[in-house]
């Protein structure tokens, strides 16, 4: 904090002149330190892709007599930095935008999908992004099954904002003759070798990097489909009591009876302790040790009242399963019995 000269007719010529010098010294050293910083924000633009917290609070070197230091702001929460983007190449082709090309699945899109296309479409002065995106029969054929159908791939790649054009039903290795069917000047892609499980090489874009048409981007450390499916799987049992909660059936989320009516306790079970708490903090930790164990006790005969109740409707229904199963077998035994007493009986 700069604090300002208040002027004196008071005061002497020299002293004033000294006062105006100290002035002027002050916002020059401001401007510098204003200019400083706008060049390190222009120099981070070109540094790697950070991951940081904002729990550091950068402390004020300049300390003034009558003045407090400011409080830290909150915390915040985790966020990216803006990618870092290539050095920008000079455009080959000044009469025309250089048609950068590149693919992937994009199953379940993703800011790291995004980050990896801003990066591409940044490659040159004026890009022409062209995304190719594999189709269901060759990604389920190549990498495995995908979340998203291809339509729903496709769509979701013509919504960002850096793809220019998107080419469905992409090719899983990219060769010549597809480059100049599409008039391709470079393919962008992380450089990490890709596997090419079709068995025409050991990695998929081995042509396009010997041919010198290869422009590297840098992957989003953090975020990827296959961690978000971790996160859903590691959840499991929570995303679908969520969803039973909302109406779906056990068919709809392909759980068994058992597992639906264990999961539907688990869920009752938790209703009552939400209701535990929400009376706890109700009472504001008023009631005496005697009102307490009277509400204890009630509340522990609703849990196992509710309990019990969940529990034999469980027995019940697997009882029922299983002898609609046996007597389906004495059915089907009496049946095949019958017809071979019938065909004993016409052989005779």
């Amino acid at each position: 904090m700069v604090r300002r000269q208040r002027r004196n007719s008071s005061v002497s010529p020299v002293r004033h002149q000294r006062q105006s010098q100290q002035a002027e010294q002050e916002n020059k050293e401001d401007t510098d330190s204003v200019q400083a910083f706008e060049e390190a924000e222009e120099h981070s633009d070109g540094e790697e892709d950070v991951f940081f917290d904002h729990d550091e609070v950068n402390e004020d070197d300049d300390e003034d007599e009558g003045y407090e230091s400011a409080s830290p702001p909150p915390a915040q929460a985790p966020r990216f930095l803006p990618h870092p983007s290539p050095h920008g190449s000079d455009n080959p082709f000044p009469d025309r935008p250089v048609r950068v090309y590149a693919d992937g699945i994009y199953d379940l899109f993703h800011f790291g999908h995004a980050r990896s296309l801003e990066q591409a479409k940044k490659s040159f002065p004026n890009t022409y992004l062209l995304v190719g995106c594999c189709s269901d029969a060759v990604t389920h054929r190549y990498k495995g099954k995908t979340v998203m159908t291809e339509t729903e791939r496709y769509e979701s790649l013509r919504h960002c904002k850096w793809v220019d054009e998107v080419i469905p039903d992409a090719p899983w290795v990219i060769n010549q003759e597809f480059l100049d069917k599409h008039q391709i000047d470079f393919v962008a892609h992380d450089a990490l070798p890709y596997a090419d499980t079709s068995g025409a090489g050991k990695d998929v874009y081995e042509f396009v990097k010997a041919a010198g048409k290869f422009k590297e981007t840098k992957r989003t450390d953090g975020i990827s489909t296959s961690d978000i499916i971790m996160r859903i799987l590691k959840d499991y049992n929570e995303y679908v009591m969520r969803n039973l909660a909302r109406g779906y059936t056990r068919e709809d989320l392909g759980v068994s009876y058992v597992k639906e009516k264990q999961l539907r306790v688990n869920m009752g079970i938790t209703k009552l302790r939400e209701k535990v708490k929400e009376q706890q903090q109700r009472v504001g930790g008023k009631l005496n040790a005697v009102e307490w164990l009277e509400n204890a006790d009630r509340w522990v005969s609703g849990f196992l009242e509710k309990f019990e109740e969940k529990c034999h409707d469980m027995e019940s229904a697997i009882k029922l399963r299983i002898q609609n199963g046996l007597d389906r077998s004495q059915q089907q035994r009496r049946s095949r019995s019958s017809t071979q007493l019938l065909s004993d009986a016409e052989e005779k």
